[in-house]
């Protein structure tokens, strides 16, 4: 008896939800890899490739020019690009000059890291259009439906996956593409007679501002609820061309309130409209919030402008802004209705 009660295998636990759920968010990237991982990446060589070979046609053609470009200096001097030693520069330089050299750095490298940005804004809008209707139209989701994984479950890890996964990548790779950046401009440098540390890595802040672009994941996720959630429940709900639903419907509605001046009777103008309701539903994937906007107009980028621009207290700031919030409500409620039909919707 006992060794027949011992050859029995043991009876498995189901799993945990937290481990379900962490299935489901390794599916979702194994599944869309290519857009969630390669996409970026791509972006970022062909970037650091054109960077390259700009680089490459600046030095050849300031060493085929007839006469040197001139630098003009705090004490009158002017000094020559051609045989410069940039460390002599370096010590001419005075502390203004110094701050404007580091504003310099900061926004140079901030605009290398774009294009991986860029391309993370297509990724998570056609992301979210076809996260719910892709499924129906290959007819899986009968598989995935067999699973013992609510509808809740899945579409809680397709959002995750659009707002925290696709701009978490995204980002890591904005930030190697700007310290590589900072590599080739280094070698620049260095050719030129330079010290990298003193004019690049000095006065730059790659930690901070890396830091700060990380710190703002969670703001910008929460921002996107609107459009992540509009477009999921246009990808569950449409049966074809879930595209043109999602675009032409806010659209639409945006020209039906201009033309008939309709929220003139809540005192609100179209303008409240477009900005509140339509761009919501469409733009939520742009990394900066209208409250960014409002805080980049007038700033000071020329001197540390920039870096309490970009700092977490900064970006976090949006949280006490109630806009954020009702658009994210709005984006949860539309995120329900689009777990509500994915239980339903049938494409027969």
């Amino acid at each position: 008896m006992n060794a027949t009660t011992q050859s029995l295998p043991a009876a498995r636990a189901p799993a945990h939800r937290t481990h379900r759920f962490a299935l489901l968010l390794r599916r979702e990237y194994w599944e869309h890899r290519g857009g969630f991982l390669w996409a970026p990446v791509i972006a970022s060589a062909i970037s650091l490739l054109l960077t390259a070979v700009l680089f490459v046609i600046g030095m050849v053609t300031m060493r085929k020019a007839g006469s040197d470009a001139g630098i003009h200096l705090d004490d009158g001097t002017t000094m020559s690009i051609n045989g410069l030693d940039l460390g002599v520069l370096a010590a001419q330089m005075s502390p203004a000059d110094k701050a404007q050299l580091a504003a310099g750095i900061d926004i140079t490298m901030m605009l290398a890291s774009t294009w991986p940005y860029i391309v993370m804004m297509f990724v998570m809008f056609f992301y979210c259009l076809g996260a719910l209707y892709d499924e129906r139209k290959d007819r899986s989701v009968l598989f995935w439906k067999s699973l013992p994984v609510s509808d809740g479950e899945t579409v809680l890890a397709k959002v995750v996956s659009a707002v925290l996964v696709i701009p978490l990548i995204a980002t890591l790779v904005a930030i190697a593409t700007m310290l590589v950046f900072l590599a080739m401009l280094s070698v620049v440098v260095m050719i030129h007679g330079g010290n990298p540390i003193e004019l690049i890595w000095g006065p730059g802040h790659p930690l901070a501002i890396s830091l700060s672009v990380l710190a703002a994941i969670p703001v910008y996720a929460i921002w996107a609820l609107p459009t992540v959630g509009w477009l999921m429940l246009c990808s569950a709900w449409a049966r074809s061309v879930p595209f043109l639903w999602a675009v032409l419907v806010p659209l639409l509605a945006g020209l039906f309130v201009t033309m008939s001046n309709l929220m003139r009777l809540s005192g609100l103008g179209a303008e409240w409209f477009w900005t509140n309701i339509v761009a919501r539903m469409l733009l939520g994937v742009v990394p900066f919030t209208r409250h960014d906007f409002a805080r980049m107009d007038g700033a000071d980028l020329e001197g540390s402008g920039l870096m309490q621009l970009i700092e977490p207290a900064a970006v976090w700031s949006n949280l006490l802004q109630p806009n954020l919030w009702i658009g994210a409500a709005a984006g949860v409620a539309m995120l329900v209705l689009a777990a509500r039909l994915r239980r339903w919707r049938d494409e027969g």
